[in-house]
Formats: C-alpha cells, structure tokens, sequence
C-alpha cells in the first residue's frame, strides 16, 4: 500500500510539469517519512545525495558532454553530410542514405541525441525537401537518425546506465556500436521499402566528381580521428571511459580552433551548456539514491524477482513485457529519468532471468529511443518540427515506420543477445 501511494505521487509530481529530479526526490522523501519519520528520512538525507555523485566514473558526462557542445560549435555536421551523399548521392534516395550516414556518424562523436536532432535538421531536412523528398519522410527520418546518438558510443545515456546498474561503463559503451550500426541499416531498409511503395516520396539521386568526393571526404576525416580516440581506446584499454572523454573534449576544441570557430563567447556557451546539463542530470542521481533508500527499505525488487519466479512465466513472456513496459514509459518520459526510475527494480528481475546487464543497458535504451519519436513526449520531433518549420504531426507519421524499424530490431537483440555482447566479449 505504501509503496503504490509514493507510485501515484511520483506519477502525479512528473504529470505535473515539476522537474523529474524534484519528483523523484519528493517521492523518496515521502515514502521515507511515511515508513520511519524523520528518524529514517535525516540520516538518508545526510548520507545520500553526496553519496551518489561521488563516483569517479561520473566524471565522463560532463566531458563527454563538453566533448559534444565543441562539436556542435565547429560545425563538421555539415561536411559530414556532403561526404555521405558525395559518397552514395548517385544512388535512388542517396540525400536520405546520406542523412542516415551522416547522422550515424555524428552520433559517434555527440552523445545527444537532441542536439543531433536539431543539428541534422538543419542541414539536412531542408535540403531533402528542396530536392523533392516528401516533408513527412524528411522530418521523420532526422527525427529518428538522431535518435542513434543515445546508442552510438560515446553515449551520455549509455554512461548514465553503466552508472545506474553499477555496470563496467567502458562494456556498455562499446556494446552499443555494433546495434546502433545494425538500427542505421534497418532505418536504410525502411526508408527503400517507403521508396518501392511510393516512387514520389523519395527522388533520385544526383552523381558527384571525384573530385568532389576526396575533398568532402577529407573535410569529414578529423571525425574518424576523433571516435579512433575515444572509443578507440576504450576499446583496446588504454584510457578508462573519463580519459577517453578528456581526450575527446581536448581533441574537438583543436578542431573548433583549427576550423576557425573559436570565439570566447561561443566556448562559454558551450561551457554553460555543460555545466546545466550536468547538474541537471547529477540532481537526478541524488533524487533516485534517496528514492533508492526507499526501495531498498520496502523491498520492492526482492518481492518483484521472488513473484516472477514463483508464475513460471516464461522468460521471453516476461522480456515482452518489460519491453512493453518500457516503451509506453518512453511516451511521457525522458531516458535519463526511465534509468534512474527503473533500473534498480527492473535489473535484478532481468538478471534472475539470464540476461546480462550490458545487453539490457543496450536493449532498454533501444526502447526508450522509441519515446523520442513517438506521441505525446516526442522530443526529437518537435526538435525537427520546429527546426525544419513543420508541423509535429507531419514529422511524427513520417517517423512511424522507422519507429517499426527500432521495435523490430529490439525484437532481434532480445533473440540474439550475443550481436550486443560479441564486441564488450572482445576486450
């Protein structure tokens, strides 16, 4: 009972407009006060907060953050999409394989998959409808590109997760390389299947030069360099997932000096976004330590696993349901707030059934990218909506078979767990 009284406040405090941090935080305290009084609330409250954001592996957001803004400041967005279509611009519908191409590789070196988003509209969504794509397959393919930033590493969220579920942070990083390539093909796949159905949704394409290729494609190198750098030595052990994102940061403030984007007023924009972004997402962590206390006291994961176990159900059943589960959480709710709400109850009962909690890292983000192109929550969309100057609606049908893309392709990860965990495997 007291457990689906703070459930509902919690629920009401997030349908309410109020900040997910200081509904998660109410909720803890609440449910703290109603079991024990202030007796159990004052300790947890002195010990929590601080608790939580002590880790040193939370030191990698804001760099990777940082690592982010600097690379939306030097503008290489733009000269990867001119290598992408250079490179596939003759082919039918290559300007949209090139905003595929180029999205995915932005979100190798972003990390947001809202600043991708609104970066990809803006070079790309326009540029698709003056050359005759249909505005709902525009807007709906950016919106869903930009999407692979919270899959692709370095992945803020994917960081966040390996936090959260106290899972090896450098494993969940580099597992999401491989699916992330994999939803990249499946949104390629969709976009042709629209293109067969319907000819007039999608143009031919437009051949380029040689010439034109090689320098589209050595303004777009210092990419490679960059992700080899971070994810790179992730992968081969040589820097922990915080030294890679100090490098990273490093390297992409080289590139804003090198590509004469350096102005001090550009670089404190970037630096004030990092510092807001950062402690948006730290207060979070302290908000879901103290609801964790609560948790903890109630024994809410014990009974959940415990109760699973006793139905038999099989565990396929139960996946589907989570999967389910997460997917309507992803209509009213970011991902960062799904992690930190979730993850401590929903981890141990997926563990007790098999998986692996890099996989489910992997799997559960998947889900919750649905979210972000999907009603009423939408946010992707009404980036690009507001961007490309479309209406939502517009963006959001032309998002729903990319959307179809995403949830079949959980359903594959969830069959064969080892396309998520072969590279982690590796190191």
């Amino acid at each position: 009972m007291l457990l689906t009284i703070v459930i509902v406040v919690l629920a009401a405090l997030i349908m309410l407009r109020v900040p997910v941090s200081f509904a998660i935080f109410a909720a803890g305290v609440l449910g703290l006060a109603m079991m024990g009084g202030l007796d159990l609330v004052l300790p947890v409250m002195q010990t929590a907060p601080a608790t939580a954001v002590r880790s040193t592996a939370l030191t990698a957001i804001p760099l990777f953050m940082l690592m982010a803004q600097f690379m939306l400041l030097s503008g290489l967005l733009d000269s990867l999409f001119d290598a992408a279509r250079g490179l596939v611009g003759r082919i039918p519908g290559g300007t949209g394989i090139a905003s595929i191409g180029a999205g995915t590789a932005f979100a190798a070196v972003s990390g947001s998959s809202t600043a991708a988003a609104a970066t990809l509209a803006q070079t790309s969504t326009a540029r698709m409808i003056r050359e005759g794509y249909r505005p709902d397959v525009a807007g709906g393919l950016v919106a869903s590109v930009g999407t692979l930033a919270a899959m692709i590493p370095p992945s803020i969220i994917l960081v966040f997760y390996a936090i959260t579920a106290e899972a090896p942070v450098g494993d969940v990083l580099v597992a999401g390389f491989f699916p992330g390539v994999l939803i990249a093909a499946a949104m390629a796949a969709t976009m042709y299947l629209g293109m067969v159905r319907d000819r007039a949704s999608v143009p031919m394409g437009a051949p380029t030069t040689l010439g034109e290729k090689a320098r589209h494609l050595g303004q777009a190198s210092p990419l490679l360099i960059i992700f080899v750098a971070v994810v790179g030595s992730i992968f081969l052990g040589i820097a922990t997932p915080t030294e890679a994102a100090a490098l990273g940061a490093a390297a992409a403030l080289v590139l804003v000096i090198a590509r004469r984007r350096f102005t001090l007023t550009a670089v404190g924009v970037c630096l004030v976004e990092t510092v807001k972004s950062t402690a948006m997402i730290l207060a979070i962590i302290m908000a879901a330590h103290v609801l964790g206390h609560f948790l903890t006291e109630t024994r809410a994961a014990p009974r959940l696993v415990g109760a699973i176990e006793a139905s038999a159900l099989p565990a396929l059943l139960v996946m589907a349901l989570i999967a389910a589960f997460y997917v309507v959480l992803g209509f009213f709710m970011d991902q960062i707030a799904i992690i930190a709400l979730t993850v401590p109850v929903v981890l141990p009962v997926v563990e007790g059934l098999g998986y692996d909690p890099v996989w489910f890292g992997i799997f559960m983000v998947l889900l919750a990218e649905v979210g972000m192109v999907t009603p009423p929550m939408g946010i992707n969309v009404f980036v690009v909506a507001k961007s490309a100057r479309l209406a939502p609606m517009t963006v959001f049908r032309g998002a729903f078979p990319y959307v179809v893309a995403m949830l079949a392709m959980a359903a594959v990860l969830l069959a064969w767990p080892q396309l998520v965990l072969w590279v982690p495997n590796l190191i």
